[in-house]
């Protein structure tokens, strides 16, 4: 019998990655509204002077910045060996399937970055992506080793630095925040865009690029490498060392991430508490979604976490265009404090819960993820279930 590479079946997925992922597509939507609706999370600064906005900008920075693009970059990786792992199974090569499928992403990446928003991880996501496929042979151990080196040299390096220039830290950049304002106010389109790659440029210009190699692409091989110890595949089986490292994310995540604001949560401590705090809070959750999807009755609280996640990039893509028509041409850009944001944020998160498990019962996969699919098996999918092209 001939094999082919095809997507995993639904009865071989597994229910809490896919509730991971669409816990990851709503904590991402809690920070991105922040830098989609102002300027300030960009540019530095802020609008907002009441202590309930201050305190919601607290728990975000806690509990949200940094921990969700670090657990979904763990489930980044996770996906990439499960595939991989997949196409050996089949006795299929590896290496042209999952090209294809990271050019795709750079694809989205590269309209979602330049016509929607600037902030997008797809394209990043995609590039840095396209390094896993040196490491698709290496053993666990090597995995792990790169990944410290990575994050251990990047990180530690970058923050020498930034406490030896502590003092000049924390500046606003008040004119590129006025202008900010001024385009995304506009209701021109093309000014809108030209702020949009401005925006782009400031964050991923220079140097930004070899610093994400080195603070992603450890997460992406640690995510591999979970995968490839089966870990969470069979999480009852390895209970005791994924209990020992729940156990052990919870503290580093506190300490990394709370523990700053003891201090005065200075800002050279940043890549510290972003990223090797993110990384352990994003392991934190990954972990506690497995632990509570094992239990029967509490799992089902949790169920519609999976309709989102299994149309993650639908969601993410479609959140952004609603918060493009919202904020650019509905005109709220810089008008709304973070309380409203969030408000903004559980309406249109609850309404791509109900919308996904909608979709889900009569299509087999999200509508970008067909395409997605599509691209990286050089084979149309079929779209729709079986039960409703009977009813129909």
């Amino acid at each position: 019998m001939n094999q082919y590479a095809v997507p995993t079946k639904e009865s071989r997925r597994l229910p809490w990655i896919d509730g991971a992922r669409g816990f990851a597509i709503f904590g991402i939507f809690v920070v991105n509204i922040g830098a989609f609706s102002a300027p300030y999370f960009l540019y530095g600064g802020t609008s907002n002077t009441s202590s309930v906005d201050q305190f919601i900008e607290v728990l975000i920075d806690i509990f949200f910045q940094a921990s969700f693009y670090t657990l979904f970059s763990l489930l980044f990786g996770f996906g990439f060996q499960m595939m991989k792992d997949s196409l050996v199974e089949k006795n299929l090569s590896v290496f042209p399937v999952l090209g294809r499928r990271l050019m795709m992403l750079i694809i989205f990446g590269l309209i979602h970055a330049f016509l929607i928003w600037h902030g997008d991880i797809l394209l990043t996501y995609g590039i840095i992506g396209l390094l896993l496929l040196a490491f698709l042979h290496v053993k666990g151990k090597t995995l792990l080793a790169w990944a410290l080196l990575l994050m251990g040299v990047s990180v530690g390096l970058i923050s020498i630095s930034l406490y030896e220039f502590r003092h000049y830290l924390g500046q606003a950049n008040f004119f590129a925040a006025e202008q900010a304002i001024k385009h995304y106010q506009s209701g021109n389109l093309l000014k809108i865009w030209e702020q949009n790659y401005t925006d782009w440029l400031y964050a991923n210009g220079g140097e930004s690029y070899f610093l994400l190699i080195g603070t992603l692409l450890p997460l992406f091989l640690v995510g591999m490498l979970i995968a490839k110890k089966r870990w969470l595949h069979e999480p009852e089986k390895h209970q005791p060392i994924l209990r020992r490292l729940w156990l052990l994310s919870l503290v580093m995540f506190a300490g990394l991430k709370a523990g700053p604001y003891m201090f005065g949560n200075p800002a050279w401590f940043s890549m510290i508490q972003d990223n090797i705090g993110g990384a352990f809070s994003a392991l934190f959750y990954i972990l506690s979604i497995t632990f509570l999807f094992q239990m029967p009755r509490i799992s089902k609280l949790f169920k519609p976490l999976q309709y989102v996640g299994r149309m993650a990039l639908t969601n993410y893509i479609a959140q952004s265009l609603i918060c493009f028509v919202l904020f650019y041409i509905v005109g709220l850009y810089s008008s709304i404090t973070p309380a409203s944001s969030m408000l903004i944020v559980v309406i249109i998160y609850s309404i791509q819960v109900v919308w996904s498990k909608w979709w889900l019962a009569r299509f087999r996969f999200g509508p970008l993820e067909w395409l997605w699919r599509s691209v990286t098996y050089k084979k149309v999918q079929k779209l729709r279930r079986k039960e409703e092209a009977k009813i129909l």
